[in-house]
């Protein structure tokens, strides 16, 4: 039975997958120029990679990070995708508020710059997270669950 932490991890997949489709379906309304469709289904997906964002944070706070829990010979190579992984979501996840930024702003030649680069940062970062996941909860068994910042903090 999925311990509360997973089932938290779970949702956090749900919010990435989620919005991984938004920002592909944004894609596709403004490539036939939907602009209205586009806003609508782009602010749902920046909503979205915030509910990821909290749910994640909260997963840390409360229940602790999950380690990996597959072969000892596989650790290294977890450990290196693991982390570019999240440079690459940073990274996006940076681009994705100036790109939102702009547009908000009506600044739609620089957001039309990098728009296109963002989205694909974004689905390099929503592939490589199911990866992460995939590894973590479903190809082997969860490892254990560290101490929870909380914890650390004596909360």
């Amino acid at each position: 039975m999925a311990s509360p932490g997973e089932w938290v991890a779970y949702l956090n997949e749900g919010f990435m997958l989620s919005s991984g489709i938004a920002v592909a379906t944004g894609w596709l309304l403004i490539r036939r120029r939907r602009v209205q469709a586009h806003r609508v289904v782009m602010l749902t997906a920046a909503a979205l990679v915030v509910g990821f964002f909290l749910s994640y944070v909260s997963k840390t706070l409360f229940y602790g990070d999950t380690a990996f829990g597959g072969p000892a010979r596989l650790t290294t190579a977890y450990q290196v995708f693991l982390q570019t992984q999240t440079l690459f979501a940073t990274g996006a996840a940076i681009m994705g508020i100036i790109t939102l930024r702009r547009a908000l702003a009506r600044h739609f030649r620089a957001h039309r710059l990098i728009a296109p680069w963002t989205a694909a940062a974004w689905f390099v970062t929503v592939v490589s997270g199911l990866g992460v996941f995939s590894l973590l909860y479903l190809v082997f068994p969860p490892g254990p669950t560290t101490i929870n910042l909380l914890k650390v903090f004596g909360i």
